[in-house]
């Protein structure tokens, strides 16, 4: 049976540079002026024409009309009536707080793109905060999941652990983000004591004396963090844990698959919950992964603004890339654990795959973000050549949207989970463990063979937790 479409909206992905012609359509009401003396408004020069050329909503923003200018004097008098790149960058974003909550500019491209290949400065600890019930202001940091190989791996820090200090510093909802943002810190930890009672108004955070100092360092990781082989009445499930659609790991996803093929998993469960996005072209090797069965049919389609129809392309299911055979599963069914942070490409999995087979997805609201990415640089074509050496600025908007097959959009309100079920900071459990709660629900679902109907909602706490997210975790790429 498959998954009904979700209302439509759209995709976000990384999309393929366009040629110098593209530049030339984009500034065509006026010449281009001397680059040889780089200043602040040369870099603006560089942001406008950029999202003039890309911009994904360029028709909703009258300053980017290719007729806006009559002279190279009015532009540059436009230029010049910012206070700098960064300025004049969110006067030409669309709607920022409902619409383009994504598109970003950097003054350094390096670590931008380094970012986005999987390689950051990161002690491997990701977070949920939250105020206890004693105090509003004070926020306690729980481990929502630690990276492999990262220093908090090596530290032996497991999920679920309560932060209570920073430095020795209480944490408070004013300086947490300016904590956690240092190189190194010490993080003093804490035991939860629910004093015996099913509620949580008298639940205590109690320093155990535990230190430990962390410093981040470059780390590269592998996005497939965890596989699992489980039994469930006589048949085995698949669990894969994925953090981030990695082009440069497409290999290590494969094997993830090939583990489950050589186990004759009859059943999958993908825990997409923190991931972000990543790669489009990834995700529809994941989708062909999954199935099988659909080698050739289309798994998603992309479309650009009006100036760049003839960019729209589409996206196949495959059985093989770069050489090598895809392990496919060739499965009719498969469930999906989702956060509010599952974003993107995630999101595009669940909306393709859906329109094909059942898609159970099991956990949060998903973030809602629908539109593509890429970076553009200060070069002749936007591309990696010939880049502008006088300065590191770089732009990362928004240029495309998605559908699947059937012409379904991600609503941006999010993707509505099938059994709704939300994390409990108190007591996360073990990723992998059949316990934990939103895989418990997989199994669950799996062992009555699907036949319990409707949502099942947990139990919301008055404890209200917030997923630290980093906004670049939350991208979907096309190659260059």
């Amino acid at each position: 049976m498959m998954k009904k479409n979700k209302t439509s909206y759209f995709k976000i992905f990384k999309i393929s540079l366009f040629s110098l012609l593209t530049l030339c359509l984009a500034t065509s009401c006026f010449e281009d002026q001397d680059d040889n003396a780089i200043v602040e408004t040369d870099i603006s020069d560089f942001v406008w024409k950029g999202m003039n050329a890309f911009y994904l909503y360029k028709e909703e923003i009258a300053d980017l009309a290719n007729t806006r200018f009559a002279s190279n004097e009015d532009y540059r008098a436009y230029l010049n009536g910012f206070s700098g790149p960064e300025d004049l960058f969110e006067n030409l974003i669309f709607q920022r707080q409902t619409v383009d909550r994504f598109s970003l500019i950097t003054s350094d491209y390096i670590e931008l793109g380094q970012r986005l290949n999987g390689t950051s400065v990161t002690n491997g600890l990701r977070f949920y905060s939250f105020a206890p019930p004693s105090n509003s202001s004070q926020r306690i940091l729980a481990i929502r999941q630690v990276l492999n190989n990262s220093a908090a791996a090596n530290a032996d820090l497991q999920r679920g652990q309560f932060i209570i200090q920073i430095n020795g510093i209480d944490l408070s909802a004013d300086n947490v983000n300016s904590l956690l943002a240092d190189d190194s810190y010490t993080l003093s930890f804490a035991d939860y004591n629910d004093n015996g009672t099913p509620e949580v108004a008298d639940d205590t955070f109690i320093a155990n004396g535990t230190t430990i100092t962390l410093t981040k360092a470059p780390l590269t990781s592998n996005p497939v963090q965890l596989t699992r082989i489980l039994e469930v009445n006589g048949e085995n499930v698949g669990y894969l844990f994925y953090n981030a659609f990695n082009r440069d790991f497409k290999n290590q996803l494969n094997d993830a698959f090939a583990e489950f093929q050589s186990n004759n998993v009859q059943h999958l469960v993908i825990d997409l919950r923190y991931n972000g996005g990543g790669d489009i072209n990834t995700a529809s090797l994941m989708g062909s992964m999954v199935t099988g069965q659909f080698n050739g049919q289309v798994f998603s389609k992309l479309f650009y603004n009006s100036d760049r129809q003839d960019r729209n392309r589409t996206y196949n299911f495959v059985n093989s890339f770069d050489g090598n055979g895809i392990n496919s599963l060739n499965l009719n069914k498969v469930y999906i654990l989702t956060t509010s942070g599952s974003a993107s490409a995630s999101e595009l999995v669940i909306n393709s795959l859906a329109a094909y087979i059942d898609v159970v997805q099991i956990g949060d609201l998903t973030t809602g973000k629908t539109q593509a990415s890429t970076i553009l640089y200060d070069s002749p074509d936007f591309g990696e050549t010939n880049i502008n050496p006088s300065h590191l600025y770089a732009m990362l908007p928004l240029i495309a949207n998605s559908v699947n097959v059937n012409d379904a959009l991600v609503p941006s309100t999010g993707l509505i989970p099938d059994i709704e079920l939300n994390e409990n900071v108190l007591n996360l459990n073990t990723l992998g463990d059949p316990s934990e709660p939103l895989l418990a629900a997989a199994l669950s679902d799996i062992l009555e063979n699907g036949r319990p109907s409707g949502k099942s909602t947990a139990r919301l706490l008055p404890i209200k937790s917030d997923l630290h997210t980093d906004p670049l975790e939350q991208k979907m790429f096309v190659e260059h």
